[in-house]
């Protein structure tokens, strides 16, 4: 099939979140999604992604946004990555982290972050094949905050 991978526009919104829960429940955590189409559409000025449509249907994407390191400086954050289970082995996921590269390059930013899974074995080997430092240095930290 052909796959054309595109900024996503905010009429894809009600189709993507649909597959973030999805990959919620990949990660083995649906419990913690928790984003709705209204918050989306309210915080869009926040949101950056890329999605991947075969016929017009979202098969896949990648979320980031743009960060300042204080050792480094600018920066991004590769968010999430996710493909459909149907569309996988298709070089897709090369391809949206590849796109995500590219849009890291030429903004200017030094680096790109993201975080996997210790139980996600294949993505951990593809990153290392592109290079990338996995390692078991840092631990996650999340603080729940109620906007005032």
């Amino acid at each position: 099939m052909n796959s054309i991978i595109q900024p996503i526009k905010e009429s894809d919104f009600p189709e993507l979140i649909e597959l973030q829960k999805e990959f919620a429940i990949f990660q083995k955590t649906p419990e913690k999604f928790t984003n709705t189409l209204e918050r989306m559409l309210t915080e869009k000025e926040f949101f950056n992604a890329f999605v991947v449509k075969e016929e017009e249907t979202i098969v896949g994407f990648a979320t980031y946004f743009y960060t300042y390191h204080s050792w480094s400086g600018k920066g991004m954050h590769l968010d999430d990555l996710y493909v459909k289970a149907s569309h996988r082995s298709q070089n897709l996921g090369s391809q949206l982290i590849d796109k995500v590269i590219e849009t890291a390059q030429q903004t200017g930013c030094h680096s790109l972050r993201w975080l996997v899974s210790e139980w996600n074995k294949p993505a951990i080997a593809y990153y290392k094949k592109l290079g990338t430092d996995v390692t078991h240095t840092e631990m996650n930290c999340e603080l729940k905050i109620t906007p005032s």
